[in-house]
């Protein structure tokens, strides 16, 4: 059974006639003919007494009220999909990490909600490096977070660049050193994220490089912890520039400017290449895409 055979019947019943139909419907009369046996024959019944004027049997009388239902409801699904198209809505699921959902989020997903009120976000929060295989096995629809990998199973595109600074407390005596370097953390007590995060591993591949072996006191799995301990001087910790902008202008933490330190890291837009990217996944990718890079990294 397809629609066009649904509208025959229909067409036949309002004209009492197959030509009639077939003139109506842009078909030969065989064409009608052949429609409705095939209705019939897959229903096992009679659905048109063929007498002139051609009238619907009473089974054909029960069928065009369910086939006058179900071209109704495509003619709904059809308004539906041209009005995803016009007006973007549906569900996106986010990934990213604990310190960009907290810093970045906000700002972007305050614009696009009231933008596009329809369009409904659910926010995973993961390491960066679970990010992309998130993405890939379709966990997650977006995510945003250290470009990382490349991997020709995602795409990305980056929004702006993040630099990982030493953060101190105003009080440590480190807040005071005129021209500190790496060395200068010898035996300085540091409060370090967890490994799986890209901070982490750029610290520890940082370290190793200039042969230094750091005194670690705490291992914590969010930026927001370290930076609680930062806050009351347990420790330093090289962090996220862009999680410590609030500390900095409340004056609880301190960049201490390290040289070696001076990297930056894109921070972007990941998702699957192969999947179907629906209308609202398309209005986020696009927003995000055209947001210039101050909106993210602005204080």
């Amino acid at each position: 059974m397809n629609m066009s055979q649904l509208e025959t019947l229909i067409t036949i019943s309002k004209t009492k006639s197959f030509r009639k139909a077939g003139e109506l419907l842009n078909l030969t009369q065989p064409a009608v003919s052949a429609q409705i046996k095939s209705l019939e024959d897959e229903f096992k019944t009679v659905l048109v007494d063929r007498n002139q004027p051609v009238t619907l049997t009473d089974r054909g009388q029960v069928f065009l009220e369910h086939a006058e239902r179900m071209l109704d409801i495509v003619d709904q699904l059809r308004l539906k999909l041209s009005d995803m198209e016009q007006t973007p809505q549906g569900h996106i699921v986010l990934g990213t990490t604990t310190s960009i959902a907290i810093q970045i989020l906000p700002r972007i997903l305050s614009y696009f909600q009231d933008q596009f009120p329809l369009i409904k976000t659910t926010i995973q929060s993961m390491p960066s490096s679970l990010i992309y295989q998130n993405v890939e096995q379709g966990l997650v629809d977006i995510g945003i977070g250290y470009l990382i990998e490349n991997n020709p199973q995602v795409l990305s595109s980056v929004l702006y660049y993040d630099t990982f600074d030493l953060a101190v407390s105003p009080l440590h005596p480190l807040a005071k050193e005129t021209e500190p370097t790496l060395d200068s953390l010898k035996d300085v007590p540091i409060i370090m994220l967890s490994p799986d995060t890209v901070g982490r591993r750029f610290t520890d591949e940082l370290f190793v490089r200039h042969n230094i072996e750091p005194h670690i006191v705490m291992e914590l799995s969010s930026s927001e912890e370290v930076k609680r301990m930062v806050e009351i001087n347990l420790g330093v910790a090289i962090i996220s520039r862009q999680s410590i902008l609030r500390e900095l202008r409340q004056n609880t933490l301190k960049i201490v400017p390290i040289p070696e330190l001076a990297v930056t890291h894109p921070v972007g837009v990941i998702y699957k290449a192969s999947r179907y990217v629906n209308s609202a996944m398309q209005q986020f990718l696009a927003d995000l895409k055209g947001m210039p890079e101050d909106h993210f990294t602005r204080e």
